[in-house]
């Protein structure tokens, strides 16, 4: 990208930090995200909205949003800056709330024949022995709108899914129990469209966890992943449509499970849930997709940037 373009940006803010659980994330992510701009001679600026006031926004021209979870990823920072008529990066209003609502997107994507593992919502009042019996064990159990692994537990012997169930509840009214798909776990960045080569996930721990995504040093990450050429390649096609299938624009991430191989060798496919504003650590999976593909983070950032849209 040529210096004529990156003048072109304008005043750019960097929205990072936030109220969220995933705020220490954000913040990690966001001020890489800065660092890079800078180093690209974009005229870019911290913004944490728990700290500034919204209406200070409008001396900019364009927003790149590092923000993770509620306030950030849910549609909600997208409305305002909607509103305020300044491009910013990644999906619009629907399709961000669409992507942060593990439920719904589900309900969505199961009625448009995208295959999701087998779920049932649960409430204090659920009959959790049934629960247990028809998805079988193990399972897990999640917040239906938080990020980062946050809140989710394995459940793995019978009578544990109740305090699963109490452990989710904390975070969010809706909790979703799933059932385990355990032939391994991929993912699929986006970027202008294009899916970039698919990583696989092979955590240390009992499950891809927070820990597993932002503290230790043992999780495997795998790219290329072990997957056929034509096997990756239908799935980065359907990662994409289904991306689409929510409304995602610009760039995102689409998580899917592999069930365990079967007698006539095939794996299913199951997808799993969407990031509308995925992490940009030292440990995230778009810049390692985009390493892969031959893109530095540095030219990642501005091309995320570059796609900032409003509508």
């Amino acid at each position: 990208m040529n210096e004529l373009n990156i003048k072109d940006f304008g005043r750019v803010a960097v929205l990072f930090g936030g109220r969220s659980a995933e705020r220490e994330v954000s913040l990690n992510s966001g001020s890489r995200v800065l660092e890079a701009l800078l180093r690209r001679g974009v005229d870019a600026h911290a913004f944490d909205p728990a700290a500034r006031k919204l209406d200070e926004l409008a001396s900019f021209d364009r927003a790149f949003i590092a923000l993770h979870g509620r306030y950030g990823e849910d549609g909600t920072i997208q409305g305002a800056l909607e509103l305020m008529g300044i491009p910013y990066t990644g999906s619009g209003v629907m399709a961000s709330a669409l992507g942060m609502d593990k439920w719904r997107s589900k309900m969505l994507w199961n009625a448009a024949g995208v295959p999701v593992p087998e779920y049932l919502m649960l409430t204090a009042d659920s009959d959790f022995a049934a629960v247990e019996a028809k998805l079988g064990l193990p399972l897990f159990v999640k917040p239906a709108c938080e990020g980062s692994s946050i809140g989710i537990s394995k459940v793995k012997r019978p009578g544990e899914l109740p305090a699963a169930y109490v452990n989710a509840a904390k975070h969010d009214a809706l909790v979703i129990a799933e059932r385990a798909i355990l032939g391994g776990e991929y993912t699929v960045a986006i970027l202008g469209g294009q899916a970039l080569p698919i990583v696989k996930i092979e955590p240390g721990t009992e499950f891809y966890d927070y820990d597993a995504k932002y503290l230790r040093d043992d999780t495997v990450y795998r790219c290329p992943c072990d997957l056929s050429e034509s096997r990756e390649s239908e799935l980065r096609q359907q990662a994409v449509d289904a991306f689409h299938l929510l409304g995602g624009r610009g760039w995102g991430r689409v998580d899917f499970l592999m069930d365990q191989l079967e007698n006539d060798g095939t794996r299913q496919a199951y997808f799993l849930e969407v990031n509308t504003s995925p992490g940009m650590t030292d440990h995230s999976l778009v810049p390692m997709a985009a390493r892969a593909a031959g893109i530095p983070y540095d030219d990642l950032v501005v091309r995320v940037l570059a796609l900032a849209a409003l509508g």
